[in-house]
């Protein structure tokens, strides 16, 4: 109902001729809520499970799910910042920030867990992992489209009065929505993996099965804020043209 409401408000703009309207600023505005909301939960339960300590820190947990899955020629290192952790299939590097690297808590072992479970599915091949890793050309190629073209919005080029420009705008928003969207079973499919470890090893039961599980969950929904953030602003534009059009 939602989306829907905003459809018929944008059609109605563009039916006026209008650019840019209140409903495009609402929108952004939710989805930065919806966000920050996330991120603020993900950063209260990382907090929360810094304070509960394992015998094993994050490197240690991230060693031992690479070796016992068969994985030997991916490396553990450390980088700077906090909750930047990641995993780098081109480097095969398991990239652990140093709050997660070094502490020994049930927090760092569940993002090091999850971000092994990216090294599993690079091993093994998943298919929504090889998918979005052949986006990754189109994506960096519609972000630079996509920078362009605010540029020449700002200096006045008509972006927001040309159809063939929103054609444009909504192509390039298309290729970024759709990657944060197979983002998503990538995601929950690392924490998967991470938690299905974590049980057989024993690890789970040191950390307590729910609060592991609950961290896992909340490393990956991240990511649901930003695919819903994405596909919003998407539909904006498309009801845009379709309003343009009656």
């Amino acid at each position: 109902m939602i989306f829907e409401s905003l459809i018929l408000a944008v059609q109605g703009q563009a039916q006026q001729g209008g650019g840019i309207g209140i409903g495009y600023f609402i929108l952004i505005g939710a989805t930065m809520i919806v966000s920050m909301a996330v991120s603020g939960m993900l950063k209260s339960r990382f907090n929360q499970y810094s304070q509960i300590p394992m015998r094993m820190t994050g490197a240690q947990v991230a060693e031992a799910m690479l070796r016992q899955n068969g994985i030997h020629d991916v490396q553990v290192i450390h980088t700077p910042g906090h909750l930047t952790d990641h995993y780098d299939p081109i480097r095969k590097t398991v990239n652990l920030s140093e709050p997660v690297y070094h502490a020994n808590s049930v927090a760092a072992a569940a993002v090091a867990a999850h971000e092994c479970g990216h090294a599993l599915q690079h091993q093994q091949a998943y298919a929504w992992l090889t998918f979005r890793s052949k986006m990754v050309p189109a994506v960096q190629f519609a972000s630079t489209i996509q920078q362009y073209l605010m540029f020449g919005a700002m200096l006045g080029a008509g972006l927001f009065n040309s159809p063939m420009m929103l054609w444009i705008w909504v192509a390039v928003f298309a290729v970024t929505a759709l990657f944060a969207v197979v983002t998503l079973p990538v995601e929950f499919d690392a924490s998967n993996r991470a938690m299905a470890w974590l049980e057989r090893s024993g690890i789970a039961n040191q950390m307590e099965h729910e609060r592991a599980k609950n961290a896992l969950f909340w490393a990956a929904m991240t990511y649901v804020a930003g695919a819903i953030g994405a596909v919003a602003q998407m539909l904006y534009w498309i009801a845009m043209l379709m309003g343009r059009r009656e």
